[in-house]
């Protein structure tokens, strides 16, 4: 029998949440710490041990898998007080699954192993909770290849898809081109829904109409019908997807790389979040063309 892999988790919001119930339901050995107590009590009553701090959930586990929001947050999370790396070892694996700057985490993983011997896989994530809860995650992985083959022991029970892109930072850039395929294809199922109802056209119809075709897509088959239904429950954020639009910009800026259908998306993204709705489903930019917003 294989041995249970033992998992701390930082980060319980919505997909650190449904990661750490897959590798519970995995039968791994999960250890979880969030601020927010709730969320630590919710997955403590599906199997997970408690941490009463960061550091405490790193001495007890071989592998720290971090889902958190913004690359300060991380920084804090490894290098502040009680953090990761006041419990690190070169024998612990830092899993990184937030999405952030390519460079902030080459900077931090070359940090992290100089201070500690701890060793750092950038591991930014698509398939959003159904894929984790599924174990169908595709994951973009950044760091050495051996770094790459031990974090294995972790993803094989998260991934359908897990390829190394490059050394560290290079799984997040990856993240960076997935995260302008998925703002491309939402607005365009969004506006796909509008012109389908201004024709008449049933639009939850199209998905299973166009299929195979050239213009088929997992979003169109997951969400047009969503979109069509408006139906907002949380499938992922509106201010998560800005966040990363700007990193892409950034980025953009940096290596002189002309993305023209960005510097839209961010303004349409950056004007829901000003309309409120940051923290809601990426359905909600239904309410912006149906002219309910703005």
């Amino acid at each position: 029998m294989t041995q249970a892999a033992k998992v701390a988790l930082v980060g319980a919001g919505i997909m650190g949440s449904a990661i750490a119930t897959r590798l519970i339901e995995t039968k791994q050995t999960v250890t979880v710490f969030d601020l927010d107590k709730v969320k630590v009590a919710a997955l403590a009553a599906k199997g997970a041990a408690a941490a009463a701090s960061v550091a405490e959930a790193v001495r007890a586990n071989d592998f720290v898998i971090l889902s958190l929001n913004h690359a300060d947050i991380v920084r804090s999370v490894v290098f502040g007080d009680d953090g990761v790396a006041t419990a690190a070892s070169p024998e612990k694996l830092l899993i990184d699954m937030s999405s952030i700057d390519p460079a902030d985490t080459a900077q931090m993983a070359k940090k992290l192993a100089a201070e500690t011997g701890m060793k750092w896989v950038d591991c930014p994530l698509s398939g959003g909770v159904p894929g984790a809860l599924g174990g169908r995650l595709t994951v973009m992985a950044g760091g050495e290849t051996a770094d790459f083959e031990r974090a294995r022991t972790v993803m094989q029970h998260l991934c359908a898809n897990y390829t190394l892109m490059g050394p560290s930072g290079a799984g997040q850039t990856t993240k960076l081109i997935n995260q302008l395929f998925c703002a491309v294809q939402f607005q365009a199922v969004a506006e796909a829904v509008k012109l389908a109802e201004a024709g008449g056209v049933d639009p939850k119809v199209i998905p299973a109409a166009l299929k195979g075709g050239r213009a088929d897509s997992s979003i169109m088959q997951e969400f047009m019908a969503k979109f069509a239904a408006r139906d907002f429950s949380p499938t992922g954020r509106i201010d998560n997807m800005l966040k990363d639009l700007d990193s892409l910009q950034s980025f953009a800026l940096k290596t002189k790389t002309p993305l023209p259908m960005t510097g839209q998306l961010v303004e349409i993204h950056r004007l829901l979040c000003a309309a409120g709705l940051g923290p809601k489903d990426s359905a909600e930019m239904m309410r912006l063309l149906d002219g309910k917003i703005g």
